[in-house]
């Protein structure tokens, strides 16, 4: 396999590995740039792979073709009511949101995996037979060399997941709602006395994150393994927070850092097929172990330089400085 052709497989698996996280980084972006840290993404993501997998096999009989973006529907509404535990934890009773989050995130898989043992009385459901579908995009296909590369062969999805961080980046920045949410995770009392109602916009914030993060764990799940089971996550969900503090914050920064661990994962795919000597003399389980490296120096290296909403993490009690 000559290099440009290990690129043509390459860069759209690494698109289609980083579209669950930009969903799920996307969402924490919401969450936190409220002032409520969401650590439970993991748990969030593997509550939207379950309902995705589950929906997409009970139903394919009645929805065809258009039952994995149906699931996708179902698991964003599940995973958002879901992290109302979360909201209702950190802002009502002004829990910790640290635990809260690590609690989110043992209750999902624990929800999940009882469920599955009682549906279909083993670890693990059975494989769908309906994925996501691979599509060609029109005429930028035909473009020479990047034609092929980003829009041949390419997941809907992640189309979506991009579409997506540019609709945030606008909502977030260029919208009076955005405003508002930005404002509650920098100074909530400054916005509570210009009328803005700090625990309702921060509960929004918290389902909006809930919501894109059951999308990402029906995408990942939808796409990438066809089933559900104990390690079909598999840690996405830290590696799309990590996403979101190395984007810092911000959606399109998010985005990029997604995708950069998506072209991580992709690499421990193709590793074998780079026709390099140096590479070929690495051992193959280096490159499976460099998603989760990476996602380790970027957090270190980097959340130091990047400097969080000043209030998150901090819940509000009106009438206090």
């Amino acid at each position: 396999m000559s290099f440009l052709e290990v690129l043509y497989f390459m860069i759209p698996t690494s698109i289609a590995y980083a579209a669950p996280l930009i969903f799920t980084a996307i969402g924490g972006v919401f969450s936190e740039r409220s002032g409520v840290v969401n650590i439970g993404l993991e748990g969030l993501m593997i509550m939207g792979a379950f309902i995705g997998i589950v929906f997409n096999l009970f139903y394919v009989d009645v929805f065809g073709s258009w039952t994995p973006w149906i699931a996708l529907l179902v698991a964003m509404i599940v995973s958002a009511i879901f992290s109302m535990m979360h909201a209702v934890a950190s802002i009502s009773f002004r829990a910790d949101q640290v635990v809260s989050g690590v609690a989110i995130n043992m209750l999902g898989l624990a929800v999940a995996l009882f469920s599955v043992k009682m549906i279909f009385g083993k670890g693990q459901t059975d494989f769908i037979q309906q994925k996501i579908p691979r599509v060609n995009i029109p005429l930028l296909q035909d473009i020479p060399v990047i034609g092929p590369m980003f829009f041949k062969s390419v997941y809907g999805t992640s189309v979506l997941a991009i579409a997506v961080a540019i609709v945030a980046w606008f909502i977030i920045y260029k919208t009076p709602f955005g405003l508002r949410l930005r404002s509650v995770g920098e100074h909530p009392m400054a916005a509570d006395t210009m009328g803005i109602n700090v625990n309702r916009v921060r509960y929004l914030a918290v389902i909006i994150s809930g919501g894109l993060a059951g999308i990402g764990g029906a995408v990942y799940s939808q796409t990438m393994t066809g089933d559900f089971g104990h390690a079909t996550v598999n840690g996405q969900g830290f590696m799309a927070l990590a996403a979101m503090i190395f984007g810092k914050w911000h959606p399109i920064g998010a985005m990029a850092a997604a995708l950069f661990f998506g072209f991580a994962q992709a690499l421990a795919i193709t590793a074998g097929s780079i026709e390099v000597d140096f590479i070929q003399k690495i051992p193959t389980v280096y490159f499976h172990i460099l998603p989760y490296v990476l996602t380790i120096l970027a957090l270190a290296g980097f959340i130091g330089k990047a400097n969080a909403p000043k209030a998150s993490g901090t819940p509000y009690i009106k009438g206090s400085r």
